[in-house]
């Protein structure tokens, strides 16, 4: 049983195995420290292991500027066949002889770089009609029925780097940084079809999200211990680190309190021209989000509209 501590307000930076759900993982985290609220940014399959974002406390109010962080991986596919879940646990369901050459993937790799279109696998958390997809493949009340009856629609994701890493025999290593709601294994199945084979994803590790990467990730055997290390909170980065490439709004400590009470105020002339620039350094037009800071103490996350501050998130620190 987990000694009782104060909650951590922050994050881990977990590098999940194999074999586990993102879920399962988050709920090992959350009998660690006693019970505290956390999350997790980007949801891992449990064929794929690396980087797992997990926020702690407070830190569960910032995971959607973790989610839409770029995204690196590095992947496995195997030529010959298609499965499923376009990955090694699902059934074979289309397969092909050909095994392309190095020249011929790497001359093929342009077409699904910038923006491209993709299609979900089945066997994922995509919603079809309220449903997640995977739930509505598992659903099935007769194997033989067809996968293909459950339509996806294609979805536009970014990529911003793909490279080929080794090639050898039926397989084919590669790297790839990627925006939010890329499927690693759609990528696969896609690049199998495009050179008139067939192929899917037999190793997949998450590099980093954002910020966090491999290299600074802990194994989950620390804490599967179950049993309260003080040491962990020297591996819980702060809020903060998220949160940096937010513009900063300096406020009182009155208005600190507002916020504090979910209460809005309005700016004085001098900052309302402040928060105007930042509106216009913006990708959003009606209205900015920006961290609201007294001293060096980050109070909320707030919304901008012209001359009025609202909260958005409370950062209870």
């Amino acid at each position: 049983m987990a000694q009782q501590q104060a909650t951590p307000h922050g994050w881990i930076v977990l590098n999940k195995p194999v074999g586990l759900s993102s879920a399962k993982v988050v709920g090992i985290i959350r009998r660690f420290f006693g019970g505290a609220k956390t999350g997790h940014a980007g949801t891992l399959d449990p064929l794929a292991c690396g980087v797992l974002p997990i926020a702690i406390g407070e830190a569960t109010k910032t995971i959607s500027y973790v989610v839409t962080a770029e995204k690196s991986y590095q992947f496995t596919l195997s030529w010959g066949a298609e499965t499923q879940t376009d990955d090694s646990e699902g059934e074979i369901t289309r397969t092909s002889d050909y095994c392309p050459s190095v020249d011929e993937i790497k001359a093929i790799l342009p077409q699904f770089e910038g923006l491209i279109e993709q299609i979900p696998p089945v066997f994922s958390a995509v919603k079809v009609k309220g449903r997640r997809a995977y739930a509505l493949a598992r659903a099935r009340t007769n194997p033989s029925d067809k996968l293909t009856d459950i339509v996806l629609t294609p979805r536009e994701v970014m990529i911003n780097k793909f490279e080929i890493t080794e090639h050898a025999g039926q397989q084919t290593t590669f790297t790839v940084q990627c925006g939010k709601g890329t499927y690693i294994r759609a990528l696969a199945r896609d690049i199998g079809r495009a050179l008139g084979s067939a192929a899917h994803v037999v190793f997949l590790e998450r590099r980093a999200v954002g910020r966090f990467k491999i290299e600074n990730a802990i194994d989950l055997d620390f804490f599967e211990k179950a049993v309260y290390d003080a040491r962990a909170c020297d591996y819980v980065i702060p809020v903060m680190t998220v949160l940096d490439d937010i513009p900063a709004l300096a406020i009182t400590e009155q208005e600190a309190q507002k916020l504090r009470f979910g209460q809005t105020f309005n700016l004085d002339d001098d900052r309302s021209q402040t928060s105007l620039a930042v509106a216009a350094d913006s990708d959003q037009t009606a209205h900015v989000i920006v961290l609201a800071a007294f001293g060096k103490q980050p109070i909320a996350l707030v919304r901008l509209e012209k001359q009025i501050v609202s909260p958005v998130r409370v950062l209870n620190l």
